[in-house]
């Protein structure tokens, strides 16, 4: 097949993968193959705690695998920067910390290095006041690094992958069957609509009646959909007369359409084509071209690791010193986690306290436990 067609396949898989999670499997073996990648991973880390939710790795030898989430994830050395990167931004190693920082990191020597690792794309998907979300997709040495095709393919991939991420999220489920859509998402707490290519409203789960009865975010004049914000009403009509085109066509469009309600509440709302892979089946037994979810946004609020940075003015050094402190303990051990001289960790760490005003280590703890519990 040609590109487009594999292009489509794949994003196919990743769009029904979004409603049934048992489906991820195969849509990130393909993914893989069509990256050119040994390893490709979504994984959602804490970035305090450290806390890990690994969606999917497909790849590793299942001794990494269960290594990572025993105790990799916790000195993995992208993070906290990677909190500062912009979402669906394709990145490199060198936008987090330099090449030769990374080779002296024990992650590096104990994680990357023994699978023979050479090179790896990420990018973030979803930020919050705790964590971020990764896309990841590494390559072998046999394979090489990725060259100018390999970058281009994988920021094609970044907002199909970003899409159902959010709305696996919105539906708070493992497992919907496309076919019975409506029935499956009834009870869902966000609005859910399903719609033909003008807006009409094939059906609506009660949140979303309830929502359009309100005629605060959403009102349906006609029996057709619109939201009361008019920017956000434009859009969502060009999304749904795009979305007939298929999963390719709607491309980044409907990811997450901001609605200002008229209480000024700020609401967003996903869109999921319905006439590709499987949900084609839902969408002409409902005669429909998409379902859309539309919740309340949650509080832009940035990490505690971004307040603190620059608030105190950190330099990306200092922060990763500052986290692996508190993560960690002493210097020393800090010193090997991140390959570099103890000496320098000192430096680091006497910087921090001047910014600070802190004197001890124990007073960074409970500075950084502070931010984590303000409201």
């Amino acid at each position: 097949m040609n590109e487009a067609e594999e292009l489509s396949l794949i994003i196919g898989d990743i769009y029904d993968a979004s409603l049934d999670r048992a489906l991820w499997p195969e849509a990130v073996s393909r993914l893989r193959t069509y990256l050119g990648g040994c390893i490709a991973s979504l994984v959602t880390q804490d970035a305090v705690t450290k806390a890990v939710d690994v969606h999917f790795m497909l790849g590793p030898e299942q001794q990494f695998l269960d290594l990572y989430n025993e105790k990799y994830f916790k000195i993995n050395p992208i993070f906290p920067t990677v909190m500062f990167l912009d979402i669906e931004q394709k990145n490199v190693v060198t936008d987090v910390l330099p090449i030769a920082d990374l080779l002296k990191t024990r992650f590096s020597k104990e994680w990357i290095k023994p699978q023979a690792i050479v090179d790896f794309l990420f990018s973030t998907l979803e930020k919050s006041a705790r964590g971020c979300t990764v896309l990841m997709t590494m390559r072998h040495k046999t394979e090489g690094p990725f060259d100018e095709e390999g970058h281009r393919r994988f920021s094609l991939i970044i907002p199909h992958v970003r899409r159902a991420l959010l709305i696996g999220k919105v539906i708070e489920t493992h497992q919907v069957k496309a076919a019975s859509l409506a029935d499956s998402l009834d009870a869902l707490s966000s609005g859910m609509f399903i719609v033909d290519g003008t807006g009409r409203i094939v059906h609506a789960n009660a949140s979303g009646n309830l929502m359009v009865s309100e005629a605060n975010v959403l009102r349906a004049p006609g029996g057709r959909l619109h939201a009361v914000d008019p920017v956000a009403d434009q859009a969502l009509l060009d999304i749904f007369t795009t979305a007939a085109g298929g999963d390719a066509a709607l491309g980044k469009r409907g990811i997450a359409v901001p609605i200002t309600a008229r209480s000024d509440e700020r609401y967003v709302a996903h869109v999921l084509p319905l006439t590709s892979a499987g949900r084609r089946k839902a969408g002409a037994s409902y005669g429909a071209v998409a379902a859309v979810f539309v919740r309340k946004a949650a509080l832009d609020l940035p990490s505690p690791p971004v307040v603190i940075a620059q608030q105190f003015r950190l330099t990306q050094a200092e922060l990763r010193v500052l986290f692996s402190i508190v993560e960690i303990g002493g210097t020393s051990e800090v010193a090997e986690v991140l390959g570099i001289a103890e000496a320098t960790v000192k430096t680091h760490l006497h910087r921090v306290f001047e910014k600070t005003g802190t004197g001890r280590q124990a007073d960074l703890v409970k500075l950084v436990a502070g931010y984590c519990l303000a409201p």
